[in-house]
């Protein structure tokens, strides 16, 4: 039995191939885990707040000084942490748009990567304050990103590996579903995409 967190950041609903398949991912993991629990966050239905400076004067307000507005403003951190730690799995839900992610899941990276919290420094440099945990990323993408000629343009895939692991999550794994919008691949992109899936392992 495990806890995953589904994070959800596209906004595409049931037409979104990224929530798709991250349902894929969390409905195998049940199977190999029965009796699992899934919280499901979805970032964009419930307009997970971009960093104002409200949020940053928190983050940096020792908690015994934090304002009733404070600990408002620090709320939507303190519950993303909080689920991350609570989960022993993590599915992140990640479109490419512009060949980055949605800006609702950089949003979300923005008020979990904390000092003192989810990370630290010390005489070696910074370290990931967030261990063992396990992560699966359900990448879509209008193109083919894995290989070939638009291979350098995939920011999604290092941009979260970097972030994932700079917290301390370094145990990470990336399905795709790609070339959704070109002719001759997108006819057999998802069936790909959930042939993959055979060989999930947490």
């Amino acid at each position: 039995m495990k806890k995953i967190l589904h994070v959800i950041s596209s906004p595409r609903g049931k037409a979104s191939y990224s929530i798709k398949l991250g349902n894929e991912i969390v409905e195998k993991l049940k199977q190999a885990y029965p009796g699992s629990t899934v919280k499901e966050t979805n970032l964009v239905d419930h307009h997970f707040p971009h960093l104002e400076e409200s949020h940053i004067t928190s983050f940096f307000t020792p908690a015994e000084n934090r304002t009733a507005e404070n600990k408002e403003a620090i709320r939507h951190s303190d519950e993303s942490i909080h689920d991350i730690m609570e989960a022993d799995i993590i599915v992140i839900g990640a479109p490419m748009y512009n060949f980055s992610i949605h800006s609702a899941l950089k949003a979300w990276f923005d008020h979990i990567v904390r000092k003192g919290v989810t990370f630290s420094y010390d005489s070696n440099g910074p370290q990931g304050l967030v261990q063992g945990k396990k992560v699966y990323v359900a990448l879509s993408s209008g193109g083919v990103y894995s290989e070939g000629a638009m291979q350098s343009y995939d920011f999604v895939t290092s941009y979260l590996r970097f972030m994932l692991a700079f917290i301390g999550m370094t145990d990470i794994t990336i399905f795709r579903v790609e070339g959704t919008s070109v002719p001759g691949i997108q006819e057999t992109a998802w069936e790909k995409a959930v042939s993959s899936l055979a060989h999930l392992s947490a």
